[in-house]
């Protein structure tokens, strides 16, 4: 039987994949555990919830008890006074446990684009996994930087069995809707009130008009994202894959977003008008061929799926717009 820690478990990629897990008639053989801090989630008969914290190592070593496999999602944004006690510490402990328990058999890491600084350097050519790491400044993304270096260093060491699933920006329900948002709900970045001015801002709002992003050269962007439930399949396809063991597999779409196509299929659908944003940032092309070699996984979304269930998703009174962070 599969008993499966997962970290993070009510974040958005971790309560997905436990929703998939458990879910599942052909996963009736795995049992969850979860290593919760401030928010638990709601129980299940498979799942035991373990109270503590990730960067104390009595709380990892007791959730950590019997695991076969370890999902890592927690993480923070940027927050310094925690980012190095979560992400660095707390993946210490992790793997300290695994390499010493008798039952552990894999650990599978969320790493991020962030690790490959994304849009904020040139990248020539698609970004595969032999990409040298390259943080753009903030604390997060040295975190993902430094997960990653230090599960490949366990391999080493220790031969540890582990694969990290590097993922672009995370989407689930209306997400991308939000991300182009002039408002002050916009979701994620950049935020177009603070390029364009609060009172364009606005004006754009009132037009129901959609930011069109440029890139350094003037260019259409071309940016990373993927599906959550795109990233989950290949966390189930990778949790005993033997051709997952010690290897970093880029799981975004099959094609970079590019604003202009969604300029225009926004206008054609929905008659939204765009306005074009210069940046300083620049397109990148993230390379999931390795994924779909190895694992056999393939995503479901492309761009227009991506719209289309963002716009058409409908939330109810229960379901209000959070975003947690550090989480």
């Amino acid at each position: 039987m599969r008993h499966i820690l997962v970290t993070g478990a009510t974040g958005k990629v971790g309560s997905h994949f436990i929703h998939r897990v458990l879910g599942s008639s052909v996963n009736e053989e795995v049992m969850i555990r979860v290593l919760c801090h401030n928010r638990v989630p709601r129980p299940h008969e498979r799942m035991e919830i373990v109270k503590g914290n990730i960067a104390d190592r009595e709380s990892v070593r007791t959730a950590m008890r019997g695991i076969t496999h370890v999902i890592h999602c927690a993480t923070c944004k940027e927050t310094q006074d925690q980012v190095i006690d979560v992400t660095v510490k707390g993946l210490f402990w992790l793997l300290e446990e695994a390499r010493t328990s008798s039952s552990f058999k894999q650990v599978i890491l969320i790493g991020g684009d962030a690790a490959l600084g994304h849009f904020f350097y040139p990248h020539p050519i698609p970004v595969n996994e032999q990409q040298k790491h390259s943080a753009y400044p903030g604390c997060y993304p040295l975190s993902k930087v430094l997960e990653e270096v230090m599960l490949e260093q366990y391999y080493i060491q220790y031969d540890l069995s582990g694969c990290c699933l590097r993922a672009p920006w995370i989407m689930e329900k209306d997400d991308f809707k939000y991300t182009l948002s002039f408002r002050e709900d916009v979701f994620g970045g950049p935020r177009w009130r603070d390029l364009v001015g609060p009172a364009k801002a606005d004006e754009y709002s009132r037009k129901n008009a959609v930011p069109l992003m440029l890139d350094a050269q003037g260019d259409p962007m071309k940016r990373n994202f993927v599906h959550v439930s795109d990233l989950v399949e290949s966390m189930v396809l990778a949790l005993d894959h033997p051709k997952a063991r010690q290897q970093t597999f880029n799981i975004c779409m099959n094609e970079p977003i590019d604003y202009r196509k969604v300029a225009d299929y926004l206008h054609e659908t929905r008659g939204m008008p765009a306005v074009e944003i210069k940046t300083h940032y620049s397109s990148t092309w993230l390379d999931n061929t390795k994924a779909k070699f190895l694992l056999g996984w393939q995503p479901a979304f492309d761009l227009k799926r991506l719209i289309e269930e963002a716009w058409s998703y409908n939330r109810s009174a229960s379901d209000p717009r959070v975003v947690w962070y550090p989480g």
